[in-house]
């Protein structure tokens, strides 16, 4: 049976899917608004996955995908959507995960995040700025949201190495390049090693994954630009305990001085489940380095700096309880879910019994 893949994604895709899964013998599989369930389609065979990802994958792929039994790349429907697809083999036969890609970057009020924190990051003109979080907390779509308001507010020129590519952009004031590993540059390293001869203003890297990735944003960070990445942590201060650990031990006492001197911020997002079900709302941690927090970040006094967060509402930062109790007293979630999404949920409970905040 031939697989018509852009009708096939027309049928399946409808509000809140975020992701879709294919695995041979039972039917694909959806995420909606967290939530993972059967999508109502008749099973798959094997035949008809690898039928639907070969489609999928170009000559290139294909033969990666042969040698490797694993992928990364994208693939985009025309007035519909984009996906990030990840190609694998699962007992023998394979297996596919798409994460949908919406056409249109959303703004910061659109996607519920602290706006004006947003904007007064973007407008640093070097130093270093992450979004950080756990997967499918919508880290990229944050970091694309930071990239839309650069180039419609600045006239910059703008390199972004991603792997593969989500989001794309189109140049308004800024000029964009986006290059995809594996198809405009062979690896993550040669385009970094490159990255400082393409004349760029602000450096996009995507996920900050190993210590290459992540030495080499501080290096661009401390060569004048402007860098902006995300990282796969729970907070600011796992955030910073990462940057530190991607340095070999004997280097970390002057890696330290040279993070907290280009870090310029971090937002660490969880996404939690409206009160009615049929949304997610962002709650965020912001961090904005002052000299305080710079001085705590080189003495590593992680306690003292999430108290600084707390305490710099004038700066633009809180912390994620901070955020949730927000959310929770605004009747955007619900007192269970505030509790879930908490890091502490006994400090969390007595937070908001200290605010007296009813369940209602």
């Amino acid at each position: 049976m031939a697989v018509d893949i852009n009708k096939l994604f027309q049928t399946m895709l409808r509000s809140g899917i975020s992701d879709i899964h294919f695995k041979a013998g039972t039917p694909p599989m959806v995420r909606i608004h967290g939530r993972l369930m059967s999508s109502g389609f008749n099973k798959m065979g094997a035949e008809h996955i690898e039928e639907l990802a070969r489609l999928l994958m170009n000559e290139n792929q294909r033969t990666i995908f042969e040698r490797d039994n694993e992928l990364d790349m994208s693939y985009s429907v025309p007035d519909l959507s984009r996906f990030r697809v990840n190609v694998y083999r699962q007992k023998g036969s394979v297996a596919l995960s798409l994460r949908v890609v919406p056409l249109q970057v959303k703004s910061f009020e659109e996607l519920n995040l602290p706006a004006e924190t947003m904007r007064k990051l973007c407008q640093n003109t070097r130093g270093m700025l992450l979004v950080a979080g756990i997967t499918g907390a919508g880290k990229t779509t944050t970091l694309n949201s930071m990239v839309d308001y650069i180039n419609k507010t600045f006239a910059y020129n703008m390199i972004m190495i991603e792997d593969p590519i989500e989001y794309y952009h189109t140049n308004d004031k800024s000029s964009i390049a986006q290059r995809e590993v594996g198809q405009d540059t062979p690896s993550f390293g040669s385009a970094v090693k490159h990255l400082l001869r393409q004349d760029p203003d602000v450096v996009v890297l995507g996920e900050m994954r190993d210590a290459e990735s992540i030495q080499a944003g501080i290096t661009a960070a401390e060569t004048g630009h402007l860098v902006l990445g995300t990282i796969h942590t729970m907070d600011a201060s796992q955030t910073m305990g990462r940057l530190l650990e991607s340095y070999h031990p004997a280097e970390q006492a002057g890696a330290k001085t040279r993070i907290a001197n280009v870090l310029k911020g971090i937002v660490a997002q969880r996404l939690l489940e409206s009160a009615d079900g049929r949304e997610r709302f962002p709650a965020t941690e912001t961090l904005v380095v002052t000299s305080l927090i710079r001085k705590l970040l080189m003495e590593e006094k992680s306690n003292e700096v999430n108290r600084a967060i707390e305490q710099g509402a004038y700066y633009g930062m809180h912390s994620f309880d901070q955020d949730i109790i927000r959310l929770f007293n605004e009747h955007k979630i619900t007192k269970e879910e505030a509790l879930d999404a908490s890091t502490n949920p006994d400090d969390l409970l007595v937070k908001m019994n200290t605010l007296r905040i009813g369940d209602a």
